[in-house]
């Protein structure tokens, strides 16, 4: 784990755990790490929080006080950030966002050329600047100074690349979109409006302040109300810088990531596009999802949680899609990173082209009830490998049988073991969870539940 950067950027508190001069040395350092050679070209987006602004404005004088040229999409998302700086072969792509946190937080994501997630190498080298090494940097002086260009056409050429994924027209569909007062504000609107839908939209009035709050798709309570009171047909939600996306059903049922991975995957099977690819999921995805992936006879594979472990086992083994319960999903025929938009569009292509409803595409997938617990303790790793403990995971195990799963894990950022069991019942879940959270407690080790 890096000292600022996690699996998803540098995030924090604005002004707390992430400030201006971080965001002015990590400019300084890519503009000069880009631009020995040839004039760095970096292209940047930021999302509606009121500190990308002030954030923007920092990295960009860093950046060309470096000596590179910075090409700026304004609000926008962050796989579209990825998308130009792939397509167009900027050196690096950085997107200003906390994504589905709160809009007092904020981060630094940053991708490489092709738009992936950035190289640990390159992160060490942006870390080390953080922290003093080297102790300066040289400054562009005269003609090499680097310039500011606005480039909101890059932001039109992504939004084009999406409509001209879309397989059949949307029109006679009432779709809802609930955009998180976020990036999508409006972009959203006037892609499926082009597309042909009846286009109902809520979180839309972005003022800096409201990004993800009450809605979106960590709040998709939201979404479910707009569709019922709207009698709509299908809803789609997306978080801040819309790299998730969750769905709605026409009952107001959600369509998590798991069941996005399901009907997506299913749907490329019964059309011969999936071929031999698997499914990619981490280990939180949901029993019910593999059981059901098992019934098509589609294989699976698991990985760590987070979406750089799903696209990085999807990039070497060439897998087609997969992602994240959040609804974080990646199809890599068209994108290197999880895209809310996109995975809205994919779903409505299974709907159009089927012509099924949402809630019938996902009818044969059984979402298993699911309980976790984050055990506050002493030692994680003494924790989780105590005997007793190690034990009555053993027991529990055997006791689900088949019919359920525990998984007890580390947290990479704090003192706490998550615990989750997944079974037929909630009481089962519960019961479960709690006693390998009694042999904690009996042995010393937990100090709360969080």
């Amino acid at each position: 784990m890096s000292k600022y950067f996690g699996t998803d950027g540098f995030r924090g508190e604005a002004n707390v755990d992430l400030n201006i001069e971080h965001a002015v040395k990590i400019g300084r350092f890519l503009g000069w790490y880009y631009s020995q050679d040839h004039k760095g070209r970096i292209v940047l987006g930021k999302d509606t929080r009121r500190s990308s602004y002030m954030f923007e404005d920092a990295i960009c004088a860093g950046l060309t006080a470096s000596g590179a040229d910075v090409y700026l999409l304004h609000v926008t998302t962050t796989p579209s950030v990825s998308y130009i700086a792939n397509v167009e072969k900027f050196d690096c792509g950085i997107m200003i966002s906390a994504s589905h946190n709160p809009f007092s937080d904020n981060g630094i994501k940053l991708l490489n050329s092709e738009g992936e997630k950035m190289e640990d190498e390159v992160i060490d080298l942006v870390e080390k600047y953080l922290d003093g090494e080297p102790a300066e940097l040289p400054y562009a002086t005269g003609e090499k100074i680097g310039a500011v260009i606005d480039y909101s056409a890059g932001r039109n050429r992504y939004i084009g690349h999406l409509i001209s994924l879309a397989t059949s027209s949307y029109r006679n569909i009432r779709v809802g979109l609930d955009c998180s007062n976020g990036s999508t504000w409006q972009m959203a609107k006037n892609i499926f409006e082009t597309l042909g839908a009846e286009t109902y939209v809520t979180a839309n009035h972005p003022d800096g302040l409201n990004v993800n709050q009450g809605c979106g798709s960590t709040h998709i309570e939201n979404l479910q109300r707009f569709v019922k009171e709207n009698h709509l047909d299908i809803g789609f939600a997306f978080d801040g810088d819309a790299d998730r996306c969750m769905a709605v059903d026409e009952h107001g049922e959600v369509v998590d990531g798991d069941k996005i991975m399901y009907l997506c995957a299913r749907y490329m099977q019964t059309r011969g596009t999936l071929g031999d690819s698997k499914v990619v999921t981490t280990i939180m995805s949901n029993i019910g999802l593999y059981k059901a992936l098992d019934q098509l006879g589609i294989g699976y594979e698991k990985t760590a949680v987070g979406d750089k472990y799903v696209y990085e086992n999807m990039k070497a083994n060439g897998h087609l899609i997969g992602g994240e319960q959040s609804g974080h999903i990646i199809f890599t025929q068209h994108a290197h990173t999880g895209d809310g938009l996109l995975t809205a569009i994919k779903v409505m292509q299974a709907v159009t082209e089927v012509k099924r409803s949402l809630s019938e595409l996902v009818e044969d997938i059984t979402i298993y009830p699911q309980v976790l617990k984050n055990a506050r303790v002493t030692d994680k790793d003494a924790a989780l490998n105590d005997p007793d403990v190690q034990a009555e995971i053993s027991a529990v195990t055997a006791k689900l049988g088949g019919d359920g799963r525990i998984l007890v894990r580390k947290s990479g950022t704090e003192p706490v073991l998550r615990v989750m069991v997944e079974a037929g019942d909630l009481e089962t879940c519960e019961k479960n969870v709690d006693a390998v959270l009694e042999v904690m407690k009996k042995k010393g080790l937990l100090l709360g539940i969080k």
